[in-house]
């Protein structure tokens, strides 16, 4: 008799230790998904920081470079202006 108890307690434990043990995988894979949740947050949120820099980027880059045309082609052109201005 003595020793069906000893058994049972023995079950008892085991059963309270796994559900110790359930409790606490639910509580990590909760925390995990939750850090998971927030790190693809933090990508997206990256993600849209960087598309708009290199759009901003490209902006200025397309600004630079028609300026660019712009002052070689005027250059040229008062260039080729001053020999009927200047004679030169």
């Amino acid at each position: 008799m003595e020793n069906d108890d000893e058994v049972r307690q023995l079950f008892r434990d085991i059963l309270d230790a796994e559900r110790e043990q359930l409790a606490e995988y639910r509580r990590v894979t909760e925390r995990s998904f939750e850090l998971q949740q927030r790190a693809v947050a933090q990508q997206e949120q990256l993600s849209r920081l960087y598309r708009r820099l290199v759009l901003v980027g490209g902006g200025l880059v397309t600004v630079l470079l028609a300026l660019l045309i712009y002052l070689v082609l005027i250059y040229y052109l008062l260039a080729g202006w001053s020999r009927y201005f200047f004679g030169v």
